[in-house]
C-alpha cells in the first residue's frame, strides 16, 4: 500500500510539470491577443479621426497631427515608423506591432513576415468630403 502512494504522487508531479506550461502559454496567448486586438481597435478609431478632419474644407494639413496625437493618446508610439498616408479624405495608418512573449509564434502565421520583424497592423478609413471636392 505505501508503494501505491509514491507511484501517485509522482504521477501528479509530471502531470503538473506538463499541464503548467501549456496553462502558462494559453493564458499568455490571451493576452498577447488582446493587447493585437485593442492595436488595432485604436488604429481604426485614429483612421477614422483622421478621415473625419482629412474630409473637413482645408484642413488636409492638420490630419497627421490628428492622426498621431490619437495614438498618443491610447498609449502607442508615434515615432517615424507609424505611416500616415492620405489621399483625399481616405487615411490609412500602418503600425509596426510588436508581440512581447509570442513573437516567434505570431511570425510563424503571418506569410511573409522575418524573425524579430515587428508586424504592420493597417487601418483605412474614408470620410464623406464636405467639401464636394
Amino acid at each position: 500500500m505505501r508503494q501505491d502512494i509514491r507511484s501517485d504522487r509522482g504521477a501528479a508531479i509530471i502531470e503538473t510539470a506538463l499541464a503548467v506550461p501549456l496553462v502558462l502559454l494559453v493564458g499568455l496567448g490571451a493576452v498577447e491577443l488582446g493587447r493585437a486586438y485593442q492595436t488595432s481597435r485604436v488604429l481604426t478609431n485614429a483612421a477614422r479621426e483622421g478621415a473625419r478632419v482629412a474630409a473637413m474644407p482645408n484642413r488636409a494639413t492638420a490630419v497627421d497631427a490628428k492622426v498621431r496625437e490619437y495614438l498618443e493618446t491610447d498609449g502607442l508610439i508615434s515615432d517615424a515608423t507609424v505611416g500616415v498616408n492620405i489621399n483625399g479624405s481616405e487615411v490609412t495608418v500602418s503600425y509596426p506591432f510588436q508581440f512581447i512573449a509570442l513573437q516567434p509564434v505570431a511570425q510563424l502565421l503571418v506569410s511573409g513576415s522575418m524573425v524579430d520583424t515587428p508586424i504592420t497592423v493597417t487601418a483605412t478609413s474614408v470620410g464623406r468630403n464636405e467639401a464636394g471636392s
